[in-house]
């Protein structure tokens, strides 16, 4: 997927890539989600031929009905029956009447079919647009999904109305009328200033409630103390820090959404609002470190190719000069690496594998085991890996500070294919650019920091991932604590 076209790839603990929206469930529900819980089109088609091939359909004729269908049956089934759950979440992404989405449409009426309409519910979200041209809300758009919806045999049980205004309860009592619903089951879902503010909308418009009796399930009254807390500091927090990120894929924000939120999520903790300000490394090596003036803190987060790299390495030259608070990330770290190995050790030609592969200093090497592979994406190194962090460092002090063991583990994301080259660890590390965070063999660094900065620190990770909107992550975390140290906020 591309970061132009989908916006960022999200990873689960296991490996999986899926798109940001599973992203969005996982860091709502403070669930860790897994490789059952997003199948795409080429995924599912992918398996089918895989099944035809091995005969598994006796050589009979493939079709969309059923074999399709019963596929995606299947799928929900598995996740249903290992997630341990009371209630399974099945979003059908698109629209209603998108051709290819029929199939997973017809494979949704049937379950609710097999199972029967007390355990199945249906939740249609619709788009109520406003005209500007009239000033006003128009409901026939509405109408017509839900007539393509029962047209493939489904009536929806509830339906969420968005707009990006206000909607008068008289517009939410006709679209309940055209749409043969209660009232109560017709739910308004403006555009709020905060996304965050979403959960408790819903819980107050009382759709919980009201999805828990069509379940017949007995209603739970959440503990939302958390998002309440989350809302009144997003409410209170006045003083600004603007943090600039420098990336390649800048054209669409969303390339960085979970990093961009993991952001703003740290500096709600701290009663701060982040400004993020977005700067494509390109512009920094046509116009000069100048244009970073002015910016409390600096992150670089992931990306591939070698595309406007020479920008970001200024950037962290910048950083470290300046005693800028600096977090690096996948790339960044190497980034970093680059950086120091180039300025402070003075090997002019220090570079990346990835960008040099001939070349005669790559800090940043490919993994040992994967020189032989010749595709490209389908053999990182994905998922959880675990992360023994050294004592006295950095690292230690913004994820160990309330550990008590011997020894700090934590887990972390991974998406790349390149590391530090162990072979320039003991210069690097005289000179202080110190690897405080090993795999468990001590092989492979996997969080980097410059000794006597204030904040430097890079990982071979991806914590944005397991950043959640009442619990921010202490890479974050620790990049707003050390703005603030410094008085800038």
């Amino acid at each position: 997927m591309s970061p132009f076209q989908h916006g960022e790839v999200f990873v689960t603990e296991d490996g999986t890539e899926t798109d940001l929206d599973l992203g969005h469930y996982e860091r709502f529900l403070d669930v860790p989600l897994t490789r059952l819980s997003s199948f795409t089109s080429g995924k599912l088609y992918e398996e089918l031929i895989e099944k035809e091939r091995r005969g598994d359909f006796l050589w009979g004729t493939v079709q969309i009905v059923p074999h399709m269908t019963e596929l995606v049956k299947e799928k929900i089934r598995e996740w249903y029956m290992t997630s341990g759950a009371d209630i399974s979440i099945i979003e059908i992404g698109g629209t209603v009447g998108d051709m290819e989405n029929e199939y997973l449409l017809e494979s949704a009426r049937q379950i609710q079919h097999e199972l029967g309409r007390d355990d199945v519910v249906f939740v249609h979200v619709a788009l109520l647009p406003f005209l500007m041209a009239s000033k006003e809300l128009k409901t026939k758009p509405i109408q017509h999904s839900l007539r393509t919806l029962m047209g493939y045999g489904i009536t929806p049980d509830f339906l969420i109305v968005r707009a990006d205004s206000e909607i008068p309860q008289e517009v939410l009592q006709k679209v309940a009328r055209s749409s043969w619903l209660p009232e109560t089951h017709v739910i308004a879902s403006p555009t709020l200033d905060s996304i965050y503010r979403v959960p408790l909308e819903y819980e107050q418009a009382g759709i919980g409630q009201t999805l828990s009796l069509s379940l017949g399930l007995a209603p739970k009254t959440p503990d939302l103390a958390d998002w309440h807390t989350l809302v009144e500091h997003i409410d209170t927090s006045k003083d600004i820090i603007t943090i600039g990120m420098i990336g390649k894929y800048i054209e669409l924000e969303d390339a960085y959404y979970s990093v961009n939120e993991a952001m703003k999520i740290a500096g709600f903790s701290r009663n701060k609002k982040v400004k993020l300000t977005f700067v494509e490394s390109e512009e920094i090596e046509q116009k000069g470190m100048e244009i970073l003036q002015g910016l409390d803190g600096i992150c670089i987060p992931g990306g591939f190719g070698n595309r406007w790299i020479e920008g970001m390495i200024l950037a962290a030259q910048y950083a470290r000069e300046k005693n800028i608070p600096y977090l690096g990330i996948c790339l960044g770290s190497q980034i970093m690496a680059i950086e120091f190995a180039r300025n402070v050790l003075g090997i002019s030609d220090a570079n990346s594998e990835e960008f040099t592969p001939d070349g005669s200093h790559n800090i940043i090497h490919i993994m040992e085991d994967q020189k032989h592979l010749v595709t490209k994406w389908g053999n990182m190194r994905l998922g959880n890996y675990p992360c023994h962090i050294a004592s006295g460092t950095l690292a230690e002090k913004v994820y160990c500070k309330n550990t008590v063991a011997d020894t700090c583990v934590v887990y972390e994301r991974h998406r790349h294919r390149f590391e530090f080259n162990r072979a320039y660890r003991e210069p690097m590390e005289k000179a202080g650019f110190l690897v405080s965070a090993t795999s468990p063999d001590g092989m492979l660094a996997e969080i980097v920091e410059i000794v006597g900065h204030p904040y430097m620190i890079g990982t071979q990770a991806h914590p944005e991932f397991n950043s959640r909107p009442t619990r921010p992550h202490p890479l974050f975390a620790g990049l707003i604590d050390a703005i603030i140290e410094q008085g800038k906020a």
